[in-house]
């Protein structure tokens, strides 16, 4: 192999490290390096945890953000360790609306990727509820929630409906809920903390008003990347 091939080879793997931030240039993926490399001096770098609150980090733009991420489980590993398995297993990713599901990377996972969005119009037409709300519950009548990464990034009510479709007996995988804003966003979160705990469901979510999609996948994706490093035999999920 040529030194030049040797240099396309480094940089294909250097791009699919990096393939759901867009680096597809040499300058894109030095800019995405050094990016992680400055949030690592930012955030401990020592547990399956600390993965998800450098990529919260990286995806806000906000090194206290890490202070605000929250692991429901027996231990801040469990979310993550769940979520990895998941990816492993290849189970379904069901987000919330559109936006969530453009950023979930398409590499390193063989996970059917579904929006909730756009399913429900009757049931929101009949009772008035919000489409997202009724497009979860649409969906956990026909059992997509059952053992999927379930991942809620901008509407609050469909955090409410997932709380309530857990408290009905449906167990997701794992739970990545971040939606953002003023009214009922952070109540929705500390619902799903709730539930997830009284039923031994993992979850990640975060406290205050902050969150949106572009965390959410972020978080998502950073559960695949664990994956990757699982089947390439640089980590150990016990």
């Amino acid at each position: 192999m040529t030194t030049e091939q040797d240099a396309t080879a480094k940089n294909n793997a250097d791009f699919a490290e990096y393939a759901d931030l867009g680096a597809t240039t040499s300058e894109a993926m030095e800019i995405a390096e050094t990016s992680m490399d400055r949030v690592r001096e930012l955030v401990p770098d020592e547990t399956l945890a600390d993965r998800i609150r450098q990529k919260a980090v990286h995806a806000t733009g906000d090194p206290e953000f890490q202070h605000l991420v929250r692991f429901t489980g027996s231990n801040d590993a469990k979310p993550v360790r769940a979520g990895t398995r998941a990816v492993l297993d290849e189970q379904p990713i069901v987000t919330d609306i559109t936006m969530v599901k453009a950023g979930i990377t398409g590499r390193g996972h063989g996970c059917p990727v579904r929006k909730a969005i756009g399913n429900g119009a009757e049931l929101a037409e009949r009772t008035g509820m919000t489409r997202t709300a009724a497009s979860v519950l649409e969906l956990d009548r026909n059992g997509v929630y059952e053992g999927a990464i379930a991942v809620i990034g901008n509407a609050p009510t469909a955090a409410l409906a997932l709380a309530d479709c857990i408290e009905d007996g449906t167990r997701p995988a794992v739970i990545v809920a971040t939606p953002v804003g003023f009214v009922k966003a952070a109540e929705s979160r500390k619902r799903i903390r709730t539930v997830a705990r009284e039923y031994g469901v993992p979850a990640i979510t975060n406290v205050g008003r902050r969150g949106g999609s572009g965390l959410a996948a972020g978080l998502t994706n950073e559960l695949v990347h664990a994956a990757s490093d699982v089947r390439n035999g640089d980590l150990d999920i016990p």
